[in-house]
Protein backbone atom coordinates (compact mmCIF):
# COMPACT_ATOMS: atom_id res chain seq x y z
CA UNK A 1 0.00 0.00 0.00
CA UNK A 2 2.79 2.43 0.82
CA UNK A 3 4.02 2.26 -2.78
CA UNK A 4 0.62 2.60 -4.45
CA UNK A 5 -0.35 6.08 -3.29
CA UNK A 6 1.44 9.23 -2.16
CA UNK A 7 -0.62 12.13 -0.85
CA UNK A 8 0.59 15.51 0.38
CA UNK A 9 -1.53 18.54 1.20
CA UNK A 10 -0.26 22.11 0.97
CA UNK A 11 3.42 21.22 1.20
CA UNK A 12 5.36 24.45 1.56
CA UNK A 13 8.90 25.38 0.52
CA UNK A 14 10.70 28.67 0.85
CA UNK A 15 14.19 29.72 -0.20
CA UNK A 16 16.86 28.27 -2.43
CA UNK A 17 16.03 24.71 -3.42
CA UNK A 18 16.53 22.96 -6.75
CA UNK A 19 13.77 20.55 -7.70
CA UNK A 20 15.26 17.97 -10.08
CA UNK A 21 13.76 16.63 -13.27
CA UNK A 22 12.13 13.30 -12.46
CA UNK A 23 9.68 10.70 -13.69
CA UNK A 24 7.79 7.75 -12.22
CA UNK A 25 5.42 4.95 -13.17
CA UNK A 26 2.47 6.43 -11.27
CA UNK A 27 -0.18 8.89 -12.39
CA UNK A 28 0.00 12.30 -10.72
CA UNK A 29 -2.47 15.09 -10.03
CA UNK A 30 -0.47 18.18 -9.07
CA UNK A 31 -2.38 21.04 -7.42
CA UNK A 32 -0.76 24.51 -7.24
CA UNK A 33 -1.86 26.84 -4.44
CA UNK A 34 0.56 29.74 -4.09
CA UNK A 35 3.93 31.11 -5.11
CA UNK A 36 5.72 31.87 -8.32
CA UNK A 37 6.21 28.67 -10.31
CA UNK A 38 6.87 27.67 -13.88
CA UNK A 39 6.25 23.97 -14.41
CA UNK A 40 8.34 22.11 -16.99
CA UNK A 41 7.00 18.92 -18.58
CA UNK A 42 9.21 17.61 -21.38
CA UNK A 43 9.39 20.70 -23.62
CA UNK A 44 6.23 22.39 -22.34
CA UNK A 45 6.40 25.28 -19.88
CA UNK A 46 3.38 26.40 -17.83
CA UNK A 47 3.27 29.63 -15.81
CA UNK A 48 1.04 28.57 -12.93
CA UNK A 49 -1.77 30.44 -11.19
CA UNK A 50 -3.39 29.49 -7.85
CA UNK A 51 -5.89 26.71 -8.43
CA UNK A 52 -4.07 25.27 -11.44
CA UNK A 53 -4.05 21.48 -11.71
CA UNK A 54 -1.63 19.50 -13.85
CA UNK A 55 -2.57 15.99 -14.93
CA UNK A 56 0.49 13.81 -15.56
CA UNK A 57 1.03 10.24 -16.70
CA UNK A 58 4.25 10.34 -14.65
CA UNK A 59 6.54 8.84 -17.27
CA UNK A 60 7.30 12.20 -18.90
CA UNK A 61 10.15 14.08 -17.21
CA UNK A 62 8.84 17.01 -15.18
CA UNK A 63 9.92 19.57 -12.58
CA UNK A 64 8.82 22.86 -11.02
CA UNK A 65 11.01 25.93 -11.46
CA UNK A 66 10.28 28.01 -8.38
CA UNK A 67 11.14 31.60 -7.50
CA UNK A 68 13.13 31.24 -4.25
CA UNK A 69 11.98 34.65 -2.99
CA UNK A 70 8.36 33.52 -2.68
CA UNK A 71 6.60 30.81 -0.72
CA UNK A 72 5.84 27.74 -2.84
CA UNK A 73 2.68 25.83 -1.84
CA UNK A 74 1.35 22.73 -3.61
CA UNK A 75 -0.53 19.49 -3.03
CA UNK A 76 0.37 16.24 -4.75
CA UNK A 77 -1.52 13.03 -5.34
CA UNK A 78 0.46 10.23 -6.96
CA UNK A 79 -1.04 6.76 -7.42
CA UNK A 80 -0.60 3.49 -9.25
CA UNK A 81 -3.33 3.09 -11.90
CA UNK A 82 -3.22 -0.70 -11.54
CA UNK A 83 -4.14 -0.32 -7.85
CA UNK A 84 -7.60 1.09 -8.73
CA UNK A 85 -8.11 -0.37 -12.21
CA UNK A 86 -9.96 -3.46 -10.92
CA UNK A 87 -12.58 -1.54 -8.95
CA UNK A 88 -13.06 0.94 -11.82
CA UNK A 89 -13.61 -1.88 -14.30
CA UNK A 90 -16.21 -3.47 -12.00
CA UNK A 91 -18.01 -0.12 -11.78
CA UNK A 92 -17.80 0.55 -15.52
CA UNK A 93 -15.79 3.68 -14.74
CA UNK A 94 -12.44 2.97 -16.39
CA UNK A 95 -12.92 6.25 -18.30
CA UNK A 96 -11.70 8.00 -15.14
CA UNK A 97 -8.20 6.65 -15.83
CA UNK A 98 -8.45 7.39 -19.55
CA UNK A 99 -8.55 11.07 -18.60
CA UNK A 100 -4.79 10.89 -18.04
CA UNK A 101 -4.22 9.79 -21.63
CA UNK A 102 -6.71 12.33 -22.99
CA UNK A 103 -5.09 15.26 -21.21
CA UNK A 104 -1.57 13.79 -21.46
CA UNK A 105 0.44 16.09 -19.22
CA UNK A 106 -1.93 19.01 -19.53
CA UNK A 107 -3.09 21.95 -17.48
CA UNK A 108 -6.54 22.51 -15.99
CA UNK A 109 -7.08 26.14 -15.02
CA UNK A 110 -9.79 26.09 -12.35
CA UNK A 111 -9.46 29.71 -11.22
CA UNK A 112 -10.17 28.28 -7.75
CA UNK A 113 -13.79 27.40 -8.56
CA UNK A 114 -16.09 25.36 -6.31
CA UNK A 115 -14.87 22.06 -7.84
CA UNK A 116 -11.29 22.92 -6.96
CA UNK A 117 -12.34 23.75 -3.39
CA UNK A 118 -13.97 20.33 -3.07
CA UNK A 119 -10.87 18.74 -4.53
CA UNK A 120 -8.73 20.49 -1.94
CA UNK A 121 -10.83 19.00 0.88
CA UNK A 122 -10.31 15.52 -0.55
CA UNK A 123 -6.54 16.05 -0.76
CA UNK A 124 -6.52 17.09 2.89
CA UNK A 125 -8.47 14.01 3.98
CA UNK A 126 -6.29 11.70 1.90
CA UNK A 127 -3.07 13.14 3.29
CA UNK A 128 -4.28 12.87 6.90
CA UNK A 129 -5.57 9.32 6.47
CA UNK A 130 -2.45 8.16 4.66
CA UNK A 131 -0.16 9.64 7.31
CA UNK A 132 -2.10 8.26 10.28
CA UNK A 133 -2.61 4.73 9.01
CA UNK A 134 -0.34 1.76 9.60
CA UNK A 135 -0.54 -0.73 6.75
CA UNK A 136 -1.68 -3.33 5.95
CA UNK A 137 -5.13 -2.09 6.92
CA UNK A 138 -8.03 -3.18 4.72
CA UNK A 139 -10.51 -0.66 6.12
CA UNK A 140 -8.14 2.28 5.59
CA UNK A 141 -7.24 1.07 2.11
CA UNK A 142 -10.93 0.91 1.19
CA UNK A 143 -11.53 4.44 2.49
CA UNK A 144 -8.51 5.76 0.63
CA UNK A 145 -9.72 4.19 -2.61
CA UNK A 146 -13.16 5.77 -2.14
CA UNK A 147 -11.57 9.20 -1.62
CA UNK A 148 -9.35 8.69 -4.67
CA UNK A 149 -12.39 7.81 -6.78
CA UNK A 150 -14.03 11.06 -5.69
CA UNK A 151 -10.89 12.94 -6.75
CA UNK A 152 -10.92 11.24 -10.16
CA UNK A 153 -14.61 12.07 -10.66
CA UNK A 154 -14.02 15.77 -9.95
CA UNK A 155 -10.97 15.87 -12.22
CA UNK A 156 -13.03 14.27 -14.98
CA UNK A 157 -15.78 16.88 -14.44
CA UNK A 158 -13.24 19.68 -14.72
CA UNK A 159 -11.99 18.26 -17.99
CA UNK A 160 -15.55 17.96 -19.30
CA UNK A 161 -16.09 21.63 -18.45
CA UNK A 162 -13.39 22.30 -21.06
CA UNK A 163 -11.14 23.97 -18.52
CA UNK A 164 -8.27 21.95 -20.01
CA UNK A 165 -8.79 23.83 -23.28
CA UNK A 166 -8.32 27.27 -21.76
CA UNK A 167 -6.11 29.29 -24.05
CA UNK A 168 -2.94 30.09 -22.17
CA UNK A 169 -1.04 32.87 -23.86
CA UNK A 170 2.71 32.41 -23.52
CA UNK A 171 5.11 35.27 -23.88
CA UNK A 172 7.88 35.26 -26.44
CA UNK A 173 10.55 34.22 -23.93
CA UNK A 174 8.58 31.13 -22.87
CA UNK A 175 8.04 30.13 -26.49
CA UNK A 176 11.75 30.49 -27.24
CA UNK A 177 12.65 28.48 -24.11
CA UNK A 178 10.31 25.68 -25.23
CA UNK A 179 11.91 25.66 -28.68
CA UNK A 180 15.38 25.49 -27.13
CA UNK A 181 14.32 22.61 -24.84
CA UNK A 182 12.77 20.74 -27.76
CA UNK A 183 15.95 21.14 -29.85
CA UNK A 184 18.14 19.89 -27.02
CA UNK A 185 15.88 16.89 -26.33
CA UNK A 186 16.12 15.88 -29.99
CA UNK A 187 19.89 16.32 -30.29
CA UNK A 188 21.44 15.78 -26.84
CA UNK A 189 23.35 12.66 -27.96
CA UNK A 190 25.29 14.87 -30.40
CA UNK A 191 28.00 17.34 -29.49
CA UNK A 192 26.15 20.54 -28.65
CA UNK A 193 27.44 24.06 -28.09
CA UNK A 194 25.64 27.22 -27.08
CA UNK A 195 26.63 28.87 -30.35
CA UNK A 196 25.46 25.91 -32.39
CA UNK A 197 22.05 25.89 -30.72
CA UNK A 198 21.71 29.64 -31.22
CA UNK A 199 22.58 29.32 -34.90
CA UNK A 200 20.06 26.53 -35.46
CA UNK A 201 17.28 28.58 -33.88
CA UNK A 202 18.31 31.90 -35.46
CA UNK A 203 18.83 33.54 -32.10
CA UNK A 204 21.81 35.27 -30.55
CA UNK A 205 24.12 33.29 -28.30
CA UNK A 206 23.61 35.64 -25.34
CA UNK A 207 19.83 35.62 -25.75
CA UNK A 208 19.67 31.82 -25.80
CA UNK A 209 21.72 31.59 -22.62
CA UNK A 210 19.74 34.30 -20.83
CA UNK A 211 16.20 33.31 -21.80
CA UNK A 212 16.68 29.61 -21.08
CA UNK A 213 18.18 30.23 -17.63
CA UNK A 214 15.47 32.77 -16.80
CA UNK A 215 12.56 30.54 -17.79
CA UNK A 216 13.76 27.06 -16.76
CA UNK A 217 16.35 27.68 -14.05
CA UNK A 218 18.89 25.63 -16.04
CA UNK A 219 21.90 26.76 -17.99
CA UNK A 220 22.00 25.29 -21.50
CA UNK A 221 24.71 22.78 -20.65
CA UNK A 222 23.07 21.79 -17.35
CA UNK A 223 19.96 20.88 -19.31
CA UNK A 224 21.96 19.01 -21.95
CA UNK A 225 23.66 16.95 -19.24
CA UNK A 226 20.34 16.34 -17.47
CA UNK A 227 18.90 14.91 -20.71
CA UNK A 228 21.93 12.68 -21.10
CA UNK A 229 21.69 11.47 -17.51
CA UNK A 230 17.98 10.63 -17.93
CA UNK A 231 18.73 8.65 -21.08
CA UNK A 232 21.56 6.79 -19.35
CA UNK A 233 19.30 5.79 -16.45
CA UNK A 234 16.73 4.50 -18.92
CA UNK A 235 19.27 2.41 -20.83
CA UNK A 236 20.83 1.03 -17.64
CA UNK A 237 17.45 -0.23 -16.46
CA UNK A 238 15.79 -1.26 -19.72
CA UNK A 239 18.82 -2.83 -21.41
CA UNK A 240 20.61 -4.63 -18.55
CA UNK A 241 23.11 -6.40 -20.83
CA UNK A 242 24.24 -3.32 -22.75
CA UNK A 243 27.90 -2.53 -22.00
CA UNK A 244 28.46 0.64 -19.98
CA UNK A 245 30.60 2.16 -22.75
CA UNK A 246 27.66 1.77 -25.15
CA UNK A 247 25.29 3.32 -22.61
CA UNK A 248 27.67 6.28 -22.35
CA UNK A 249 27.94 6.68 -26.12
CA UNK A 250 24.21 6.33 -26.75
CA UNK A 251 23.48 8.92 -24.08
CA UNK A 252 25.81 11.54 -25.57
CA UNK A 253 28.72 11.36 -23.14
CA UNK A 254 32.15 12.01 -24.61
CA UNK A 255 33.71 8.98 -22.92
CA UNK A 256 32.86 6.15 -20.54
CA UNK A 257 35.20 7.70 -17.97
CA UNK A 258 33.40 11.03 -18.10
CA UNK A 259 30.06 9.20 -17.96
CA UNK A 260 30.98 7.22 -14.84
CA UNK A 261 32.40 10.24 -13.05
CA UNK A 262 29.42 12.48 -13.86
CA UNK A 263 26.87 9.77 -13.03
CA UNK A 264 28.39 9.11 -9.62
CA UNK A 265 28.59 12.83 -8.88
CA UNK A 266 24.89 13.37 -9.66
CA UNK A 267 23.31 10.08 -8.57
CA UNK A 268 25.60 9.14 -5.69
CA UNK A 269 26.44 5.64 -6.96
CA UNK A 270 28.19 4.21 -9.99
CA UNK A 271 26.24 3.28 -13.15
CA UNK A 272 26.95 -0.39 -12.44
CA UNK A 273 25.56 -0.15 -8.91
CA UNK A 274 22.54 1.80 -10.14
CA UNK A 275 21.74 -0.94 -12.65
CA UNK A 276 22.03 -3.64 -10.01
CA UNK A 277 19.76 -1.75 -7.59
CA UNK A 278 17.12 -1.16 -10.26
CA UNK A 279 17.21 -4.78 -11.37
CA UNK A 280 16.81 -6.02 -7.78
CA UNK A 281 13.85 -3.68 -7.25
CA UNK A 282 12.13 -4.81 -10.46
CA UNK A 283 12.59 -8.48 -9.55
CA UNK A 284 11.17 -8.01 -6.05
CA UNK A 285 7.97 -6.32 -7.25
Amino acid sequence: MNETLIASYRSTSYGEFQFPYHSHQDYEIYFFHAGNCRYLIHNQIFDLEPGDIIIMDGLTQHKPNVNPSTEYVRSILQFSPTWVRGILEEMGSIYLLETFQTIHNGLIRTRENKESKELEKLYSRLAILKKSTTFPNLQAETEIKILLLQVLIIVHELVQMNLSEVSIKKDEKAVHAENIAEYIQKHFINRLTLQGIADELNLSRSYVAHVFKTITGYTIMEFVMECRLIQAKYLLEMEPHKPLKDVAFESGFESSTHFSRYFREKVGITPKDFRQVRLRNSISI
